[in-house]
């Protein structure tokens, strides 16, 4: 038999070498055996660092700070909220003119304006209205708004009778003030020069509804034959 063919076959028939194996590699290993526990320690480190920031996190809505009639250990008495300091007033509460505040003249519900009724003060009543009262009295405020269109069982008033037409001025801000019958009191939607202004818009629909020509300046008198604009389409007018 050839010598390079017995070669061959005791090549072919020897047991297999350990692949990959060599002490400059086992040294490595070893040595990387003994980093290990320095990376175990670093990654315990990080995540309790971690866990640290996450703990102290404050979301907006669950602030440090006290609820309305919340317990408190500060104070003796242990309540949060704190009476009012005696002998003072608080920013904006001081109602000395109670024409003003509370639409009366006494225990009389006002018959006057607090100040001089201007057309800013009617321009601003008329965009108040439209927001607050449109809805129930309707643009021309003959009680036919939309919730009253819409099947309320309670009709909403309407401006136009005898009795809220000779009514005084006060008598409209005390109702928006405190609310009358289904009504619900507006004092916190509406603020107090607002609800002013909304009355005298009241009493300029009311004039518009049973006016004479008398009440109209001759200067203008000419416009009264004139021909109305039309309406637009779906729309309301109190024009």
């Amino acid at each position: 038999m050839p010598t390079d063919f017995r070669a061959r076959v005791s090549r072919s028939t020897a047991p297999p070498v350990e692949q990959g194996f060599s002490p400059a590699r086992a040294a490595r290993s070893r040595q990387g055996l003994r980093h290990r526990p320095a990376l175990g320690v670093r990654l315990t480190v990080a995540l309790v660092a971690l866990a640290g920031v996450t703990a102290c996190r404050q979301d907006m809505h669950d602030q440090p700070k006290y609820e309305p009639l919340e317990a408190s250990r500060f104070f003796k008495d242990g309540q949060a909220s704190r009476p009012v300091v005696e002998d003072t007033v608080a920013r904006g509460q001081l109602d000395l003119d109670t024409l003003r505040t509370a639409g009366r003249i006494g225990d009389q519900l006002a018959d006057r304006f607090p100040e001089l009724v201007t057309r800013a003060m009617l321009d601003r009543g008329e965009e108040r209205f439209e927001i607050y009262c449109t809805p129930c009295h309707g643009r021309a405020g003959d009680g036919q708004g939309m919730v009253a269109r819409r099947g309320f069982n309670r009709q909403p008033a309407t401006f136009h009778t005898d009795r809220l037409r000779e009514a005084p001025p006060g008598h409209f801000f005390d109702v928006i003030t405190n609310g009358f019958g289904a009504m619900q009191d507006h004092r916190s939607q509406i603020p107090v020069d607002d609800r002013w202004a909304i009355v005298a818009y009241i009493r300029a629909l009311q004039l518009s509804q049973h006016a004479t020509v008398d009440d109209v300046p001759e200067a203008e008198r000419g416009s009264l034959d004139a021909p109305r604009a039309a309406a637009p389409a779906g729309g309301e007018s109190h024009r």
